[in-house]
């Protein structure tokens, strides 16, 4: 499982700036980069979009999108990713949204997480993982663990 250091480290070998587009983790994945010492020359900043008008006026999340697929889904996630990236100076964002818990429903359960990462010159990335109704606090660490390791996956393949 990688750390927000071998993040770091990776991002700026490669010369990459990063941003985060957050609702579920409510700002936990900027927080776990922005720990570590000296990661203002990588991390460029962060959205937390927690309700739909959040992620539309910050990020440009098209209500369209919102209304047909709804917030927890890779649609969305792509739309967070690639209006981050459009929003700042990074070139390489990665997105959250999901339900942490507890609740969730039949057709979105507790623990759906939809990522979604966009940098200059590729194609979007999205995926959903189930993490299971393993409370909320478990769900968000996972998910930061998750957005950590997507980054680094796609540095290292650069």
């Amino acid at each position: 499982m990688p750390d927000a250091a071998k993040v770091l480290d990776a991002a700026r070998a490669a010369g990459r700036r990063i941003a985060t587009a957050e609702s579920c983790t409510g700002g936990l994945i900027a927080g776990a980069l922005t720990e570590v010492p000296g990661s203002s020359d990588v991390v460029e900043g962060g959205f937390v979009t927690y309700s739909n008008v959040a992620k539309q006026s910050m990020l440009g999340v098209s209500a369209e999108t919102l209304q047909t697929h709804g917030a927890v889904s890779e649609e969305v996630a792509r739309e967070m990713a690639e209006g981050a990236l459009a929003r700042t100076e990074a070139n390489l964002t990665v997105s959250v949204t999901g339900i942490a818990g507890p609740g969730g429903s039949e057709y979105k359960p507790e623990g759906r997480v939809c990522f979604g990462l966009a940098a200059d010159g590729a194609t979007p990335h999205t995926e959903t993982v189930e993490f299971g109704a393993r409370g909320r606090s478990n769900v968000r660490q996972a998910t930061v663990r998750h957005a950590l390791a997507m980054l680094l996956r796609h540095l290292d393949a650069l």
